[in-house]
This record gives structure tokens, C-alpha cells and sequence, in this order.
């Protein structure tokens, strides 16, 4: 069997490196003039940058942990950003630094009166009926309107009396003195950036690779009887939008390179204020411990935006009305395209990690190959 692989993402470098391991002749294409998807990394003045936002590497799973070994030596950096609200700075994720900034308490058990105080405070009856119902039931007011949100409404960009409640399941809450924002415990970035793993990946005399090559540009001679289709883009798209358009948010990243050493302290600063358009700043240095020009850094805002076609779509809003149309892509994936298989954040409608899309790929080649 011939495999053709529409994406070089994580999800589609696994499949055909793990498809070629196996002795299949794959063919990638990708849209783009780079592979790697979003986990893109491009070197700027001596700085691994991360094109399409930050990429922290975190696992409970000791297995896609030891997989990813084989492609990079990682370090271990631990996500511990900082949340900017009105230029007041707070620890995430919520925890006994964030709780002695807001209101001076030094213990657990003060801590957790305060919030249980506040909650009490506010006559919420029932069960929550949208996400800022849901978070101040979670959490309180001063943590919700501090340091969730605004965050929350730019990220979606609408109301957060107009975003579902299980949206917002948990918020991680934690009684100690802990900025390690994952409690996962495996994580790191790769020294060198994550292109040299996909690199590594697609390292194969039976794999071919071409960029800047759109699949829908010669779809029906993409879909012979001779080769199975791995698609990562949208699954909609794919149908093209028969069933009516699923729900994402896209991006938009303003990068440039500062004459500074040290810009803001922090790889990651969120901004949880409404009025500040962008969500985060991320300086790309501090995710290699100052590695680089000592006189340049790098950094990059992040602005959601509403998708359309055209746009990029970065990820799948997985309210009711859209995992039930997703189900009816699926239903007709499988009457009208056998021969394809729908793989990724895109392709499965899912919020994927970068450790949950490895898994992902791996349970597809078990199941393509091994079952």
C-alpha cells in the first residue's frame, strides 16, 4: 500500500515515520513552505522561535516521553508563566503566591476561607449555567476577574456569560508555593527547537516530502484506489462543508526582535486584562535559559481571532452543536472516504497536546498496521 500523508504536523510525521519504519512508500505534502506544522521553530539570531506560539512538552505517558527522546535531547524547562493585570503580577497557575498577592494570606487554610467566602458570597442557585457562573462557583470573583475573565472572553472572543460552563470543568487550584504550571512529570523543550524532530521523523529513503503543495489543488488525483489518504487538515473542508462549517479559533502572532538582553523576565506572560488586545507575550529565549545573542531577543504577541475560511484554523471550539456536526462528518467520512484517514487537532475535532497527538498517531499505525 502507497500512503499519502497531507500534513507535516506532528500527527502526520509520526504516521509515515512509523509507515516507512514498516516498508510502505509515503508521500508528505504540505501547504506550507516549512514542515512541522505548528510546532514550527525557525533559529533567529542564535533563538529557537516558536512561529506558531509557545510549545511546552509535557507527558504523564513514560512512553511517548521515551519516543520523543529518540528525536531531540530535551532539556527541562518547566512552564511557570505569569499572569499581567493592569501591570499588577500574578503567579500561575493559581496557587499560594497568587492567593499572598490578591489578599495577604500566608497559610493553605487561610487561603481556602477566603475563597470559600467569597464563593458563599455569591448567589449562584443551581448548577452553573455559563462559564463565568461556572468559574466564580470554581474559584471566586477576585481570582475570576483577575486572572480568568478577560483572558477567557479575548480567547474566544465572546462573553464569558455567553461561553458554556463546562468549558471551565476545574481550574487548577494549588495550596502551595508551586509555579510549576503542569503536574505532569515529564516536560522540556527540545535544544535545537522542534523542526529537527520532524526533520529526524521524515528521514527515510521510502518517504518523499514537498512543500508549499496544496492537496486541494489536485484533490481527485490525490485520492487514487492505489494509496491510502492520511488527512490532517479540516475534516469539514475535506467535505467541503457539505454538512455546514465547524467552529474554530485562529491566531495571529506579531514577532519582532528587540536590542535588549532580557525583555520581560519570563518566557510566558499572560495578559488577563479585556482592554490589552493580545493574550500573552512570549520572549523565546527564556525556553533555553537565555540562549542567543545576548544582545537580541525575540519576542512575540498573541492575538485570537475569529476564523473564517481563509484563516488559519488553530483549535476546534468543542461546544454541543459542533461535536454533534463533527459525529455527522464522521458518519459520512466513512460512507464516502474509506480510503482516508482523518488524523490531528483538524482531522479529529480534538484539543490535542503535543503528547495526545503522538499517542493519537501511534493507536492509528496499531491500528493500520499491527491489528
Amino acid at each position: 500500500m502507497k500512503y499519502l500523508v497531507v500534513g507535516s504536523g506532528l500527527f502526520g510525521a509520526v504516521f509515515a515515520h512509523e509507515a516507512a519504519k514498516r516498508g510502505n512508500q509515503v508521500e508528505v505534502i504540505e501547504k506550507r513552505d516549512h514542515i512541522g506544522g505548528n510546532i514550527y521553530t525557525k533559529e533567529v539570531e542564535g533563538i529557537q522561535v516558536h512561529m506558531y506560539g509557545a510549545h511546552i512538552f509535557h507527558t504523564k505517558m513514560r512512553g511517548i516521553w521515551e519516543y520523543v527522546q529518540k528525536f531531540a535531547e530535551f532539556n527541562n524547562y518547566v512552564n511557570s508563566p505569569i499572569a499581567n493585570y493592569k501591570g499588577e503580577i500574578y503567579n500561575l497557575p493559581f496557587n499560594m503566591n497568587t492567593f499572598n498577592k490578591l489578599w495577604g494570606t500566608v497559610t493553605p487554610d487561610e487561603a481556602k476561607s477566603k475563597i470559600e467566602a467569597q464563593k458563599k458570597a455569591v448567589e449562584i442557585t443551581g448548577s452553573p449555567e455559563n462559564l463565568e457562573q461556572q468559574a466564580i462557583t470554581l474559584v471566586g470573583p477576585d481570582v475570576y476577574e483577575k486572572l480568568v475573565k478577560g483572558y477567557t472572553e479575548k480567547q474566544w472572543g465572546r462573553p464569558a456569560t455567553e461561553l458554556p460552563a463546562f468549558i471551565i470543568r476545574r481550574l487548577p487550584v494549588r495550596f502551595t508555593y508551586d509555579n510549576n504550571y503542569f503536574s505532569d512529570p515529564y516536560q522540556g523543550i527540545p535544544v535545537g527547537g522542534y523542526t529537527q524532530i520532524i526533520e529526524k521523523l521524515l528521514d527515510s529513503e521510502l518517504i518523499s516530502l514537498r512543500t508549499g503543495v496544496d492537496f486541494f489543488d489536485n484533490k481527485s488525483e490525490y485520492l487514487r484506489d492505489d494509496t491510502k489518504v492520511i488527512f490532517t487538515g479540516m475534516i469539514d473542508e475535506f467535505f467541503n462543508y457539505q454538512l455546514g462549517e465547524l467552529e474554530y479559533r485562529s491566531l495571529r502572532f506579531e514577532t519582532e526582535i528587540l536590542n535588549v538582553n532580557n525583555y520581560q523576565g519570563n518566557a510566558v506572560v499572560n495578559y488577563t486584562d479585556s482592554d490589552t488586545p493580545f493574550t500573552r507575550v512570549i520572549e523565546h529565549k527564556h525556553f533555553e535559559f537565555g540562549s542567543g545573542n545576548k544582545n537580541k531577543t525575540v519576542i512575540t504577541h498573541e492575538f485570537p481571532m475569529h476564523w473564517s475560511r481563509g484563516s488559519e484554523p488553530y483549535y476546534p471550539v468543542n461546544n454541543q452543536k459542533n461535536k454533534h456536526l463533527y459525529g455527522e462528518y464522521v458518519k459520512l467520512a466513512n460512507r464516502k472516504a474509506p480510503n482516508v484517514i482523518f488524523g490531528g487537532r483538524l482531522g479529529q475535532y480534538r484539543y490535542y497536546n503535543m503528547d495526545q497527538t503522538i499517542m493519537a498517531a501511534l493507536q492509528t499505525v496499531k491500528k493500520e498496521f499491527d491489528s
